[in-house]
């Protein structure tokens, strides 16, 4: 059986977009509780949304409860637990054992599954986890494939099994850091890291204060802690092959775009695993996840301790090549005609890639631009503007079209 696809959601346009690419369950947060304070994460209404919108198309809805957490985060969880179980939420993502404790007590029927902050590294771990009720553990980003059948092998059969393979790296133990709370006074195992791990570091010696020293790599210094990112869509077979559970997308805080193309690029890949392997279009599906906004990739610790291939010394930054110009939101089959609204600007003219959940992307020349009361327009410069545009071949809502920067 395939591993299941979990992708992650910031909020509920995110949501939509995981859903509609494929993921079978989908991970997510309230506005206490979760692991990214950063990213705007589900009011109660949203959650309720969310959790609906995912049983409506079959999937699952993981909401993450996964803090460190300190006695003034553990006023109101019990109510707090109690309305996920109301609302339908079909597992939790746990770090902290007390609150595991707490799940026990207070909605003893919810699925829990044990955060990778826990750091989950053999398996005697894994089956102490098992004898508190836990009913998935994601594994440690720091195992190899070697060490995760290990594991399997050694545990109870009915113990699921869920590993990231794609996304940001941390420096630490899967996130168990300390230095972004030291730096800024921003904590990192509350959900909200500064990631000063990515900052450029200089060198000061203690009897001469305000001499920096650079510590070079380049012209632009180094980046002694900035790990890269995991891409591992070449070897899905391999997490099939273990037994895995669900294959876990990393980045709720990232966009709508990163979420649609990394979605796809790993469903389609695993879909493609009932295929002989001449006919899967793997290259194809890793060169796609290179146009989303990502730094240079690595295999993680899979094939053992990367040292400092882990590591991306020259630069913090991103790369990016592609700009979404467009997302459609429907489609007339009659004239041709699509309705577009707008993330970026594009013009008449402009040559653009569009693409859905399946199948690869085509190319598309916007011509007859028209504004939303069918007006000639010459470009489409602001936000979340309503353009019309001909596409000759059939597309759907959340297509997505973009254009090479």
């Amino acid at each position: 059986m395939l591993p299941k696809l979990l992708a992650p959601a910031g909020n509920i346009d995110k949501l939509v977009m995981a859903v509609e690419y494929g993921a079978d369950e989908v991970y997510f947060a309230g506005k206490s509780m979760g692991m990214r304070a950063g990213g705007k994460n589900f009011t109660s209404k949203d959650l309720e949304n969310g959790v609906e919108y995912c049983h409506k198309y079959g999937r699952k809805s993981n909401i993450t409860v996964n803090i460190v957490p300190h006695n003034e985060d553990l006023k109101g969880i019990e109510e707090y637990l109690k309305y996920l179980q109301k609302i339908g939420v079909d597992a939790l993502i746990v770090a902290d054992p007390g609150i595991i404790e707490i799940i026990k007590q207070t909605i003893p029927d919810m699925k829990i599954h044990l955060s990778t902050q826990a750091n989950t590294t053999n398996y005697q771990t894994a089956r102490f986890w098992y004898k508190q009720g836990v009913n998935r553990i994601v594994l440690a980003r720091e195992l190899s494939f070697v060490e995760i059948e290990e594991i399997i092998k050694n545990s109870p059969k009915d113990l699921e099994f869920e590993t990231f393979v794609h996304g940001a790296m941390c420096i630490s133990y899967s996130g168990r850091c300390l230095l972004s709370s030291f730096m800024t006074g921003r904590f990192s195992n509350k959900g909200d890291c500064a990631q000063s791990c990515r900052w450029k570091y200089n060198l000061v010696e203690e009897k001469r204060p305000g001499e920096y020293y650079p510590i070079e790599e380049n012209d632009e210094g180094t980046f002694i802690m900035n790990s890269k990112d995991m891409c591992m869509v070449e070897h899905v077979q391999k997490f099939a092959d273990l037994g895995i559970t669900a294959m876990k997308i990393e980045g709720r805080n990232k966009s709508e775009y990163y979420t649609a193309i990394a979605v796809r690029s790993y469903r389609n890949a695993l879909n493609e695993l009932s295929l002989p392997e001449n006919q899967r279009n793997t290259q194809y599906w890793k060169e796609e996840l290179e146009k989303s906004s990502h730094r240079d990739y690595s295999y993680g610790f899979y094939f053992g301790n990367p040292y400092k291939d882990g590591q991306l010394y020259t630069s913090s930054s991103y790369i990016r090549t592609y700009d979404v110009v467009g997302i459609i939101r429907s489609y007339s089959k009659k004239d041709g005609t699509a309705i577009v609204e707008q993330r970026n600007k594009f013009s008449e003219g402009d040559t653009l890639e569009c693409f859905g959940p399946k199948g690869k992307h085509f190319e598309v020349i916007a011509k007859n631009l028209c504004d939303e009361k069918g007006n000639k327009i010459d470009s489409a410069p602001h936000a979340q503007q309503i353009v019309q545009i001909d596409i000759s071949q059939d597309v759907e809502p959340y297509f997505i079209l973009r254009k090479k920067i």
